[in-house]
């Protein structure tokens, strides 16, 4: 799902600007702030998005995708408890 560069489609590419939500710029600073102190590269951040589930993938939004990326390289490298986020958020 990934690669899908030969899929044929008539839908049209959406090429209008539009806003960032605030949670996707802080997202994209998150990503960049974590690269920049050498805690995750581009790299890993892709490797995560493609470990998503197709059915997650297919839902998720652009930074949503980098959001599920970057929580599960940081849980992965023990930056983050399994479920840690999800907690925090509750409270």
């Amino acid at each position: 799902m990934h690669d899908r560069g030969g899929w044929l489609t008539d839908a049209r590419i959406d090429r209008s600007e539009h806003e960032l939500a605030d949670w996707e710029v802080l997202m994209d600073s998150l990503a960049g702030a974590l690269g920049q102190k050498g805690v995750m590269n581009v790299d890993e951040l892709r490797r995560g998005i493609e470990g998503m589930r197709p059915n997650e993938y297919e839902t998720a939004a652009y930074y949503e995708r980098w959001l599920y990326s970057v929580e599960a390289i940081l849980t992965e490298k023990g930056v983050l408890a399994p479920g840690e986020l999800d907690a925090r958020l509750e409270t």
